[in-house]
């Protein structure tokens, strides 16, 4: 990596989580423990519909893993509000081994990625920055 290429930013992310029959969750995280040159960190709210702007407006890219989302459309609901309400963009992974993301998802997301670590990496850090 050339010194001019280096991002030090630590990116702030919410990560869709809850009922996860494939371990997608698992599996994301360790998409990006796996780039070590990637700084980043996770925000967890106990309720994302209650978490309020002092929450939010510390989060970068709000993640959504479409593969949770038949199992999760209360939470999903709740952090497509926030990503609108607080102008995060939002970076939506395709399901595992799938091609096609529901469409309600699809027409939120600033960008949309599949399993690759690098095409990840890179979502996160060029998903535009307005909605």
């Amino acid at each position: 990596m050339f010194e001019d290429d280096r991002d030090d930013k630590i990116y702030n992310l919410v990560i869709t989580n809850g009922i996860d029959k494939n371990n997608e969750y698992g599996q994301f995280t360790e998409k990006l423990f796996s780039k070590v040159d990637f700084l980043w960190k996770e925000s967890i709210s106990g309720s994302y519909e209650l978490a309020g702007e002092g929450f939010y407006k510390k989060v970068d890219r709000i993640i959504l893993l479409a593969g949770l989302y038949n199992d999760n459309k209360e939470l999903f609901g709740h952090l497509l509000n926030a990503a609108e309400k607080y102008e995060i963009p939002i970076v939506l992974v395709r399901p595992m081994g799938l091609e096609e993301v529901p469409e309600v998802l699809e027409e939120k997301a600033a960008t949309i990625v599949g399993w690759n670590a690098n095409c990840i990496i890179d979502a996160i850090k060029d998903a535009p920055e307005t909605m």
